[in-house]
């Protein structure tokens, strides 16, 4: 018998309802606590995320729509992570490095940076990230990438196979 994934009691028949934004298996006495979801027929569904821009014009395009739906299936949805740059993870050794190298001390990078000496140690320590703002100018001053390269991470990601890749394909151990 399903259980509801509120309060776990056992019900013969549960509803799908939104809940601060997740969809859940309710019973009748939780299901007050969010809005009930409507399942659509899967006639309305297909047509639903349709590519087309207007109903007049389906028969000229159906061929192409249709290849870029079945096409675009298979792929990953691009997110805002995709378009942000992966700070690396030696990005404190990299910059003491750097400053050592060119003989600075971190009050003189900090002052040709314009920013606080107490920053570039926070940085050097790893106590926290640098914004893209200071790690642009880090990465002019002292000559340094501190961006992962972007060129194994998307052959990792765009290959055709039908294998579906899971967590574990993604993620490196740290033994």
């Amino acid at each position: 018998m399903p259980q509801c994934e509120m309060c776990g009691s056992e019900q013969p028949s549960l509803t799908t309802v939104k809940v601060e934004g997740a969809e859940l298996q309710l019973c009748d006495d939780c299901k007050e606590f969010g809005t009930e979801v409507r399942t659509e027929s899967s006639s309305d569904a297909s047509t639903k995320y349709s590519t087309s821009s207007s109903g007049g014009s389906d028969s000229g395009s159906s061929g192409s729509a249709g290849s870029s739906a079945s096409g675009g299936s298979t792929r990953r949805r691009r997110d805002m992570f995709d378009t942000m740059d992966e700070i690396v993870a030696d990005y404190d050794q990299r910059i003491r490095e750097a400053r050592e190298s060119r003989s600075l001390s971190q009050e003189e990078l900090a002052k040709s940076l314009n920013e606080k000496a107490s920053l570039i140690r926070k940085l050097e320590r790893g106590d926290m990230l640098p914004s893209d703002d200071v790690r642009s100018e880090l990465e002019a001053e002292l000559g340094i990438s501190l961006i992962e390269g972007q060129e194994a991470d998307d052959t990792e990601w765009s290959s055709d196979s039908s294998t579906t890749t899971t967590l574990g394909d993604v993620v490196k151990r740290k033994d």
